[in-house]
């Protein structure tokens, strides 16, 4: 769903700029003034009441959609999907331990949805489980999680960090933090964007796992820069397009995006999965399901 920008702070310096060419005779042309706070404090609360008014729309569009993949056996079966993709696994409560350096230049990957040390999420998970649970097994490794942010280094995190996340793995508390931080940061905002742009259970979870491999970024291969992309070239089914058609298009852009990115990559998620699922129709995302992931298959009865 296209939304206009709010304009309103952007038009404050213009009008400001404008008076100083408009003086009468003899007035002396100063730089134009700033502002006055107010103004601009003025602006911000439009703004965030602007915002809070369309996500208040968008809630009550969706409280009138089906749950789609947030049924709660279509979000068992998403995860048993990216599963598939991420652990070569349909059994995602394996790997909650799980942790180890791909090699893709995002320093350690763990836990259930892929959590990375250079990519954010994982510093922000272990943030948040601390402020819940101080004095947890990971808490101690915060200043080296926070030096590494963004690259692939290891410094401070070897090598004892593997063993505290394996370790940290087996309490409860931890497994649910990794459950709701995958969920606030990708399963949810994903669910969400694609119902208000009309797909169906199908399209929701390509969103998923678009958002869980791309990551949430605005930059042209970051998944809301994916979905700009797939926007330009088909309408959503909200704009009133076909279904098929837009997410056809999305898969192009993203397989697209992956070759770029990595020419030798393994695009089985989407090209023998995901792609297979659309061609089949199946936009509801309904079982029995088989599928290939790096050449293995896979079924869901």
């Amino acid at each position: 769903m296209k939304r206009s920008g709010v304009l309103f702070l952007a038009a404050v310096p213009v009008v400001a700029a404008a008076t100083a060419y408009f003086l009468s005779p003899g007035e002396s042309r100063e730089a134009p003034a700033r502002p006055p706070a107010a103004l601009v404090e003025a602006g911000r609360e439009h703004a965030k009441s602007r915002a809070e008014q369309e996500r208040a729309a968008d809630d009550a569009v969706i409280a009138r959609l089906p749950p789609g993949l947030a049924d709660p056996a279509k979000k068992e079966l998403a995860q048993r999907l990216v599963a598939s993709a991420e652990h070569s696994t349909l059994d995602w409560r394996s790997a909650y331990d799980s942790i180890e350096d791909l090699g893709d230049g995002q320093g350690y990957t763990a836990g259930v949805i892929g959590f990375c040390t250079g990519t954010h999420d994982l510093l922000t998970l272990v943030e948040r489980y601390t402020e819940a649970h101080p004095g947890n097994g990971l808490a101690r490794y915060l200043p080296a999680l926070r030096e590494v942010d963004g690259t692939d280094s290891h410094e401070g995190l070897d090598p004892g960090f593997t063993a505290a996340w394996r370790a940290e793995a087996e309490l409860p508390a931890f497994r649910a933090a990794q459950e709701a931080e995958r969920d606030r940061v990708y399963f949810d905002p994903a669910v969400r964007l694609a119902k208000l742009d009309g797909l169906g259970p199908l399209g929701q979870f390509v969103y998923y796992d678009a958002l869980v491999f791309h990551g949430p970024d605005t930059d042209p291969d970051g998944f809301y820069g994916l979905r700009e992309r797939a926007m330009r070239q088909a309408d959503t089914p909200a704009e009133g397009g076909s279904e098929r058609t837009y997410l056809d298009a999305f898969l192009d852009v993203r397989r697209a995006a992956m070759k770029a990115k990595r020419p030798g990559i393994d695009t089985s998620r989407v090209d023998t999965a995901q792609r297979r699922f659309l061609d089949a129709g199946n936009l509801t995302l309904d079982t029995p399901l088989v599928w290939e992931m790096y050449g293995e298959t896979f079924r869901v009865p």
